[in-house]
Formats: C-alpha cells, sequence, structure tokens
C-alpha cells in the first residue's frame, strides 16, 4: 500500500541493496519518498535492488557503490546523492561485523569496523545536517544494534560503535533541536535498535538449530532466540523499515534524541 507521508523528501539509505536497509528505502519509497539507495554489492545485487525500488517509485531508481570506509568516498558518495537537491532523510544503515575474544581481535578489523559503522555515519550526518536545518525539516535515523545498549562477548568494535553510534545521535538531536517547527517537522535524530531480525546472514543459525528439532524451523528460531529474545519472535526487515517511516512523519517532531529497540523485549530483563 503507498501513501504520500514523504511526497517531495528526498533520502538515502546506506546499506540498502540487500536485507534490513533494502526495506528501509522500499518503505520509505512507498511513502513518497524519492530514495537513493547505496552498497557494496555485485552489479546483479544493484541491479534487483534498483528494480525493486522502481516497481514502487514515480522516480528513477539510483543506487552508489561507494566504500565508506573511506572518507573521500564517503564524500563522493553524499555529494552524489545530494547532486539533485538537498537531503530531507539520511538512514545510516550499513555495518559490518566481526566476532573474536578482545585479546584475540585483530586492529585492522577494529579499524575498519569503526570507520563504517561509526565514522562514516558521522560524515554523512555532518553533511547532510546543515540544508536539514535550514530546511525546518529533517530525519537523521541511524541503524544501531540491541548492541548498543547492551553489550556481548567477541563482538568489541561492533559493541563500541553501537554505543557510539548512538552517543552521536543523541548530540545531533541537542544541536538540532530548535530548527524548524511543529508545521515543517523540525530535526530529528534517532536511533533504532535491532534484535534478532530475520535476514540473510542469520539463516545459516536458524537452519542448524531447526535441524536439531527435525526440521522446525519455528522451533529452531525459538530455541535460538529463547536467552535473549523473550517473545521467540525475529523481526522481519519490513517492520523495521515501517519505523522508519513513523519516524519520518511530520508528527513525530519531537521524537528525538531516542534509541529505540526493535527487540522482543530483549532489553527489558
Amino acid at each position: 500500500m503507498k501513501s504520500q507521508m514523504l511526497h517531495g523528501k528526498r533520502a538515502l539509505v546506506t546499506g540498502s541493496v540487500q536485507g534490513i536497509g533494502l526495506a528501509v528505502a522500499l518503505e520509505l519509497a512507498r511513502a513518497g519518498a524519492e530514495v537513493v539507495l547505496h552498497g557494496l554489492a555485485d552489479e546483479s545485487t544493484h541491479k534487483a535492488a534498483r528494480s525493486a525500488l522502481a516497481e514502487i517509485s514515480e522516480h528513477a531508481a539510483r543506487s552508489l557503490p561507494h566504500d565508506l570506509s573511506d572518507k573521500a568516498q564517503v564524500e563522493r558518495m553524499m555529494s552524489e546523492a545530494m547532486a539533485d537537491g538537498p537531503l530531507s532523510i539520511l538512514v545510516n544503515n550499513a555495518g559490518i561485523q566481526y566476532t573474536a575474544p578482545l585479546g584475540e581481535m585483530p586492529r585492522d578489523k577494529w579499524d575498519a569496523i569503526l570507520a563504517i559503522n561509526l565514522s562514516a555515519a558521522f560524515d554523512t550526518m555532518r553533511l547532510a545536517l546543515p540544508a536539514m536545518i535550514a530546511a525546518g525539516y529533517g530525519r537523521i535515523v541511524n541503524i544501531a544494534s540491541v548492541h548498543g545498549l547492551v553489550a556481548s562477548v567477541n563482538k568489541a568494535p561492533y559493541v563500541a560503535a553501537k554505543f557510539g553510534l548512538i552517543g552521536l545521535t543523541r548530540v545531533a538531536a541537542l544541536e538540532a533541536a530548535q530548527a524548524g517547527s511543529r508545521s515543517s517537522g523540525g530535526v530529528t535524530a534517532n536511533c533504532i535498535c535491532p534484535g534478532w531480525t530475520e535476514t540473510a546472514i542469520i539463516e545459516p543459525q536458524v537452519l542448524a538449530r531447526a535441524a536439531q528439532f527435525g526440521g522446525d524451523r519455528e522451533a529452531g528460531i525459538r530455541d535460538l532466540l529463547r536467552e535473549k529474545q523473550p517473545t521467540g519472535r525475529t523481526s522481519a526487515p519490513m517492520e523495521i523499515g515501517r519505523t522508519v517511516v513513523w519516524l519520518c512523519d511530520v508528527a513525530a517532531h519531537n521524537i528525538t534524541g531516542t534509541a529505540i529497540p526493535i527487540d522482543g523485549g530483549w532489553t527489558a530483563q
């Protein structure tokens, strides 16, 4: 179902040619926004993402391939994304992960994870915010993680980056707090903190656990989630996307500086 709530708004979603990012991009497009895609993937993945976007958007589907670990490429991406006008909505979703005990974590993995998961968001935000403030409407939505709220073993750089992303987002929220008005929508900055979410990256774990229950996928998911996510249910990427759209509504002008968990009660424990 399409709406025009975000008609006239331009959005960039990083890491959006697959997974949660693509779901976010599609939901923004369904709400009427012009969306620029981004991702480090092969051309066939980019083409599939553009095709999916073109089916629901009246705007030309574009996807950018920049490497967000490189500051210069982040700046080029932003320049290209804003070539046709300033961004109204910025969703920082791109991220990478590597697991190892702290004492065994390679320093280059620390550098790469911090660069993509945190520093790239700093650069996109600093480049997008001035025009949002001038327009009196802007939405920064950073896809953090439940691990931006609670720690986990073997994920030192990821946890550090996600905790940092929440702090960075709160600073932006305070600095932009007085921009715009209730009628214009103001400028807000928020984080969404997903727990277990149904994406391709967790599918091997789901299948392995399901095998212990005679191939019963739902039983496997419940067992996989039982120690962390009390509902025993994963979130669908579309649900993350719809939360982003909700935050972009003009009526959400006073929702800023938050870290919203979508974690089935994980952080309520």
